[in-house]
């Protein structure tokens, strides 16, 4: 498979682990518009490094690496993934708890 349609299939499959749409993740971006992703995820267009960054951080899950297939390890494991939504979809009040527990277990990990 040509590595520009595997890098669309990544970042598809990434936004829609978070369940996001294509408006939502464009909304996270500073600057990517809906169709410009969606031309990402077509295998239509490459994004180049700035663009990996940026979708990145929007995503909060991935690297820019493990989008542009330069890193194949997944950053998160399935649990950790997990948590995370979980946090996402917390109120403030839900964030600031578990914040607080991971912050006090972080004292008890294993030797």
């Amino acid at each position: 498979m040509d590595l520009t349609k595997r890098i669309g299939q990544r970042l598809r499959a990434a936004r829609q682990d978070q369940k996001l749409s294509l408006s939502e993740l464009s909304g996270r971006t500073e600057s990517l518009s809906k169709s410009r992703i969606s031309n990402y995820e077509q295998g239509i267009r490459r994004m180049g490094l700035e663009e990996a960054q940026e979708l990145a951080v929007a995503l909060g899950t991935v690297t820019p690496t493990y989008l542009l297939c330069l890193d194949d390890t997944d950053p998160l494991s399935a649990r950790e993934r997990e948590l995370v939504e979980y946090f996402r979809q917390a109120d403030e009040r839900g964030k600031e708890t578990i914040a607080k527990v991971a912050s006090d277990q972080s004292g008890f990990a294993a030797d």
